[in-house]
């Protein structure tokens, strides 16, 4: 994968997989301390300590429609690969969380990638699971700091069944995320 969003994006089809019905992203852009600091966490089925120390190698998935699962190996090389390190914490029963973190200004660190309309995808897509998503940014000097904030639930409290799809609805949530974003990454600038 090209950009970190997509392995934000693979990781959470993990967590709908183990029957999540919450999620939370967070994504922490540190220029100051020179940290991409990235979690997925989720209240799935979780994994027992064996499984979570296998799940990093490319030969063990749980999908059943292919022998191999790249993802978390290939995102945790890229975040070796940049001064950086993923982690995994889980508990049968409670839920997982895999914590990565990257060398922000490293020259090999992948684009974060279009988080907005990834974020929008999973809500899209996954209706159902409650999700939470924080955007925040910290300025070089470490002077300024922005956090962007999403709960889904308020929203589709709000929509009183009405689609996430509908064309009206899509347009707001693109609107929301996009300029949520854009104006905590002033911080960055």
């Amino acid at each position: 994968m090209r950009e970190i969003a997509l392995h934000l994006l693979d990781i959470a089809e993990n967590s709908v997989a183990a029957h999540a019905t919450a999620i939370q992203i967070r994504v922490s852009e540190d220029l100051h301390a020179d940290r991409l600091s990235l979690s997925v966490k989720d209240n799935g089925k979780g994994m027992d300590a064996e499984t979570v120390a296998r799940v990093i190698d490319p030969f063990v998935t749980s999908r059943t429609t292919r022998k191999v699962g790249l993802g978390i190996p290939l995102f945790k090389a890229a975040a070796e690969a940049c001064n950086g390190s993923l982690s995994i914490d889980s508990t049968v029963g409670e839920g997982t969380t895999l914590y990565a973190d990257f060398q922000h200004s490293h020259i090999d660190r992948m684009p974060l990638g279009d988080i907005s309309s990834t974020f929008l995808s999973m809500l899209i897509a996954h209706p159902d699971i409650h999700w939470l998503f924080d955007y925040s940014a910290t300025s070089k000097d470490g002077n300024s700091s922005e956090t962007f904030s999403f709960d889904d639930e308020p929203v589709k409290e709000t929509l009183e069944g009405l689609p996430l799809t509908e064309p009206a609805v899509l347009e707001y949530l693109h609107e929301v995320f996009d300029d949520g974003i854009a104006s905590t990454q002033k911080t960055l600038i």
